[in-house]
């Protein structure tokens, strides 16, 4: 009898030794499976995050040389036509994060700066110039320095950036969402995000 005891008693924590085990398995497996598919959601909107806009801008450029005291001058002079577009986005393949399988954590530790590209077309029209006094590239590249100074200004006080940001918000709402889907957190900066109206909260560039 007490043989039959003694096999049962052996079988049954055989049984809930490997039933622990399973359980083990199981979980790692999970946790493996949930890794893969945040880090594939990472590298899946790892694109520019773009907004986009348009510039038009006209000026008169003038230029002048002097000679003997201001007895010659020799003046060149044209009407500027600028047509702009600019985009401003957030390349997040330089996003930085790390994934903490045991407390099942993603944690976003920096986003990179947004990325503003400026591409100008510009036209002269009503163009003035002298023999002594021709338009040179020296001419053109100063109009262009000051096209993408006045132009940086302009997107200063636009809402560009400002949308630029909500895409980048929207973008990642995505990890919060799988996150926690899988019973994981999102953190950024330490802080945890509990909810989505959490990260239009945070201060997201540093």
């Amino acid at each position: 009898m007490r043989k039959v005891l003694f096999g049962i008693i052996i079988t049954l924590l055989l049984l809930l030794l490997f039933q622990y085990w399973q359980n083990q398995k199981d979980a790692q497996q999970t946790t493996f499976e949930s890794t893969q598919l945040i880090q594939q959601q990472i590298e899946n909107v790892g694109k520019l995050v773009v907004t986009e806009g348009h510039f038009s801008e006209v000026y008169n450029y003038k230029d002048q040389d002097n000679y003997l005291g201001d007895m010659l001058t020799f003046e060149k002079k044209a009407l500027v036509v600028i047509n702009a577009e600019v985009t401003v986005g957030f390349d997040l393949s330089k996003l930085n994060y790390s994934i903490d399988e045991e407390n099942k954590v993603l944690r976003i530790t920096n986003i990179p700066e947004e990325e503003i590209n400026i591409d100008p077309t510009i036209k002269f029209y009503d163009i003035d110039q002298s023999v002594f006094n021709p338009f040179t590239g020296e001419d053109y590249n100063r109009i262009q320095q000051r096209v993408r100074a006045e132009l940086k200004k302009k997107i200063e006080a636009s809402g560009l950036k400002t949308n630029a940001k909500n895409r980048l918000i929207s973008e990642l709402s995505k990890f919060y969402i799988l996150t926690n889907s899988l019973g994981w957190t999102l953190e950024y900066n330490q802080n945890p995000i509990s909810e989505l109206e959490a990260l239009k909260s945070l201060e997201l560039l540093d």
